[in-house]
């Protein structure tokens, strides 16, 4: 470590992101003997909690940029998992829903990443399991404030 440089061993920061890589490598290992990859998934999830998404709120959920889920979305409806209008019904916005075959294919997918964080969390009780979760939150929050000069 340098003088003023971070130490890793003790840095949350880094600490995070390294859970965040073992997470996502977890998740990539379930989700690709369904066909699926992160963010195929975290697309369809969205879908299905939020029917009627946008192209940009779809990309910020699941953490790409918007031609990244331009690309995704036009495949997904190749592929006969989403369903767009060919116009859209008011400005510009093309709301996107999930077909039957996303529906049960998410099932699918859905499961599998729940046993991953069923996995990722064993060996914490309930009471660490929510204080792990508040911590995360508050986190979040206070970066988040950051951004808007709060």
């Amino acid at each position: 470590m340098s003088q003023d440089g971070v130490d890793l061993e003790k840095s949350l920061g880094y600490l995070l992101k390294e859970a965040s890589s073992a997470l996502r490598t977890a998740m990539e290992e379930v989700l690709r003997p369904l066909g699926m990859n992160v963010t195929r998934y975290a697309c369809l999830e969205l879908l299905a909690q939020r029917p009627g998404l946008s192209n940009s709120e779809l990309a910020r959920g699941a953490f790409v940029t918007r031609q990244s889920m331009n690309v995704l979305l036009q495949a997904l409806e190749r592929e006969g998992y989403v369903t767009r209008p060919a116009e859209a019904p008011v400005g510009k916005i093309l709301p996107t829903r999930l077909t039957a075959l996303g529906r049960r294919s998410l099932e699918e997918a859905s499961a599998a990443v729940r046993s991953v964080e069923v996995r990722m969390l064993a060996g914490m009780t309930g009471s660490e399991q929510a204080e792990a979760f508040r911590s995360l939150q508050q986190m979040i929050h206070s970066l988040r404030a950051g951004d808007n000069g709060s």
